[in-house]
This record gives structure tokens, sequence and C-alpha cells, in this order.
């Protein structure tokens, strides 16, 4: 799975000259959370609404509207963006973006691609990949099993699918004692069955729903 599968293709995005009221209106509209800042058509830097907000006096100024309004016509998304920009080309990894979010504490990433912005991948995007891999718009029996963290032991499980069809395994990473801990979802012919055909097998099942 690559980014350029699940991103937002031809993302929204502002100039630097624009308005700090234009973004906010922008993102307002689009119902976004971020927009890239394009110049000549080459990414220069990113602004959130977190941003902006921050950017607006509080509510505790003594300012009049009219001169609130003033002063927000005349402060630039240049004065207030990031320029040190995480993104990702379309072709990488799709586990790659999450990975990056999750190392920086962000919630977005432009796609560029010959410094051109592409797209943009967010943390939506991954909620909607996990609900995917996992298979938990496909119905089915949630089966979770401790595997020895060794060569083959994947493959023990897979003889106890049929007559059933695994259409997702996931691991949960290493637990105590070297084993690693899967998550499967099985469907099909006597998937209700497969959990006991794993335990005949000699494998550890940790839960099923």
């Amino acid at each position: 799975m690559l980014v350029r599968e699940w991103m937002t293709k031809d993302p929204q995005s502002v100039t630097p000259k624009a308005t700090v009221m234009e973004a906010m209106q922008r993102l307002r509209e689009g119902g976004f959370r971020r927009l890239p800042v394009v110049k000549d058509a080459r990414l220069v830097g990113i602004v959130t609404d977190r941003d902006l907000k921050e950017a607006t006096p509080s509510k505790a100024t003594t300012l009049s509207v009219y001169e609130l309004n003033y002063l927000l016509s005349k402060l630039t998304v240049s004065e207030v963006m990031q320029r040190a920009v995480i993104t990702i080309a379309p072709d990488e990894p799709f586990e790659r973006a999450a990975l990056l979010m999750e190392e920086h504490r962000i919630s977005g990433l432009p796609v560029v691609e010959g410094g051109a912005v592409v797209g943009m991948i967010t943390i939506t995007d991954v909620l909607r990949a996990f609900v995917r891999f996992l298979g938990l718009r496909e119905g089915g029996v949630r089966v979770t099993v401790d595997l020895p963290d060794a060569p083959g032991a994947l493959a023990r499980v897979a003889q106890a699918g049929p007559p059933s069809n695994i259409i997702a395994a996931v691991t949960a990473g290493v637990v105590a004692t070297e084993h690693r801990r899967i998550v499967l979802r099985v469907a099909g012919d006597d998937a209700e069955g497969f959990a006991d055909r794993v335990r005949a097998l000699g494998i550890d099942v940790r839960d099923v729903r």
C-alpha cells in the first residue's frame, strides 16, 4: 500500500501573501485543519488552524472589532506559517507516513513530488487504512493468538483456516516469553470454529470476539 493510494489529491493550498483571515476562511469552508503554503508551485511551508488561532488576539483584548479585523487583514500567512515541514513522497509505503506522524507528533503530511504538493495524508487516512487492514467492515470473527516469535509460526495458524477464509492478520508486537501476538479476522464457512481448530494445533488463543 502506497501513500498515493490513500492521500487526498490536489489539496487546497494558500500562498505566503494570503492573509490570516483568508486562510482561516478557507479552513472553515473546507473543514480542513492545515493548508500547504505554496509559492511558484513549490512547497514553502504549512499553516494549521492552531497557528492561525495563536496569531489572533485573545478574547481578553481591549481592541475593538474594527481594530481586530484591520490587524488580521494585514497579517499574512508568511508571518505565522511553519517553514520546516515534514513531507513524504507519493510512492513511499503508507506505513512510513503513519510512522512519521507518530514520531513527529503531527496529524498530517504534505505529499510532495518534484517539489510540488500533489496530496495530503492525515491521521483520518491512517484510521481509514486501519479499518481496511483489519477487515472491520467485512464481518467475521476476530481471534487473537500468541505465537512463538519464530519463522513458520504463522503458517501453523494458516493450517486452521479451511473451510474459513482468513481475511486479515495483523501483529500486535512481541509479548512476554518471546511470543508474538497476532490478531486475525476470519470469515466464511465455520468461521466460529476457527478458534477451536487453532487450539487443536496447540496454539494459545487469547481472545475470540
